[in-house]
């Protein structure tokens, strides 16, 4: 479906009271629920409802470092998806490993349908789904976990919205990588590919910590010599590519050189369905891909922000204006977006930052070692008007409005729960 025919369904979906759309956020809390949002013309937002979903998330706790209290409990994104009809909202709940469904009301208003384990057992103490992807032909849910080696299962979705575990499984390791992190499922719009990203070779729960609470982020590997934990930095596989069959499996992934550090986030284009963008969270920067004739993936050279605030920026997240022109890119470590302009040539930085750092508490800290407020999934409305940005250390969704230059102003912000909130969806 495309963005124009989304917002004209949106206006079909009980848009009154000066309400112009609906937006979506799971607050990961040990008893996991989603708050549903009322969007105004003005970019304001006012909580609905709060709708448990019958499972678990990790609650402060992030499992990727051990940490008890931290945002970004599972460096993933898309952890709440709507299907492009709009009848249903999936989402994960990362501490029980399960993934519950929702019908979406002609208000916007949730109905818990279902709720189903994903298959991959729950060791410690909490599990790691983490990101979502639908295929709309074949009604298959694509369930991403940050550890292995099951990183990738599979649901079936029937008409009612009811699921049923798959016993497909797919992962990310490779034969000298057996303990990576991964990030990200998308499938591409002509559900021909699915695309996994990836953040780590090895999690920092198992590297470690220095004395001063620093992440080891350089280990020993066969000779002696360190290498960095960051996927694809340097070794070109950090890009995992599957091709999608028409039952909804897939067939073998090829690994493919991403061009930076920790290739995070897959953006596809609206208006161009074999275009898309990747946002790197070791690599500081985004760059343009696009899937070939032959079905090859081939990615075009990164463009990195300023760094001058220190390594890595964790730029984590992306959100594509729906005209395909801007792409509003989140700063996991610095506290705020970048924007990026897609010229006829790639990407060329438009505003960066393009607002104001958010301060958190002072209570976590990113790998460059800088405060930060953690911000997390970002979403951007259907008529490119406003971004809304989840903010976990300081308890904060903002909303901004969009600027031609790229530039955001922030028109409104509402509490969430502290450190744990995680994915955005919305009409």
């Amino acid at each position: 479906m495309s963005m124009s025919e989304e917002m004209s369904m949106s206006k079909e979906m009980g848009m009154s009271d000066g309400h112009v759309g609906h937006l979506y956020m799971q607050t990961n809390e040990i008893q996991n629920a989603i708050i549903h949002y009322h969007r105004s013309a003005s970019g304001m937002l006012s909580e609905v409802d709060r709708c448990a979903t019958g499972g678990a998330g990790s609650g402060t706790f992030k499992p990727i470092s051990g940490q008890d209290s931290a945002p970004n409990s599972f460096e993933g994104a898309g952890s709440v998806i709507l299907t492009p009809d709009l009848r249903f909202l999936f989402t994960t709940n990362g501490g029980d490993n399960s993934v519950s469904s929702f019908g979406v009301g002609e208000d916007g208003r949730l109905t818990l349908l279902d709720c189903k384990a994903t298959g991959n057992p729950v060791e410690g103490r909490s599990g790691t789904a983490k990101s979502l992807a639908y295929a709309p032909s074949s009604g298959t849910l694509f369930v991403l976990h940050s550890f292995g080696p099951d990183h990738l299962r599979l649901m079936s979705v029937d008409t009612e919205g009811k699921l049923t575990a798959r016993p497909e499984r797919y992962s990310v390791n490779t034969h000298d990588k057996t303990d990576r992190v991964s990030t990200m499922v998308a499938v591409s719009p002509k559900e021909e590919l699915v695309f996994v990203g990836t953040t780590f070779d090895e999690p920092i729960v198992l590297t470690g910590l220095y004395p001063d609470g620093s992440p080891i982020l350089w280990v020993q590997r066969a000779g002696g010599a360190l290498h960095s934990i960051a996927s694809n930095a340097p070794d070109p596989d950090g890009l995992a590519v599957f091709p999608l069959q028409k039952d909804g499996s897939l067939g073998t992934a090829r690994f493919y050189d991403a061009k930076g550090g920790s290739p995070f986030y897959i953006a596809f284009l609206h208006d161009r369905p074999d275009t898309f963008v990747v946002g790197y969270a070791v690599g500081d920067g985004c760059s343009i891909g696009t899937i070939e004739k032959d079905g090859t993936v081939s990615i075009g050279p990164l463009v990195k922000i300023d760094t001058s605030a220190g390594l890595p920026s964790e730029l984590c997240w992306l959100a594509v204006s729906p005209d395909d022109r801007t792409v509003y890119a989140t700063n996991f470590g610095y506290s705020n977006i970048s924007s990026f302009h897609i010229n006829g040539h790639g990407l060329e930085l438009a505003r960066d930052p393009a607002c104001p750092k958010v301060p958190g508490d002072g209570t976590a800290r990113g790998l460059c070692g800088d405060v930060t407020s953690g911000p997390s999934d970002n979403w951007i409305t259907p008529d490119g008007a406003y971004l809304y940005q989840i903010y976990g250390n300081a308890s904060k969704l903002v909303g901004y409005a969009t600027q031609q230059d790229g530039s955001l102003n922030e028109v409104t912000s509402v509490t969430i729960p502290y450190n744990s909130p995680q994915g955005l969806a919305g009409f």
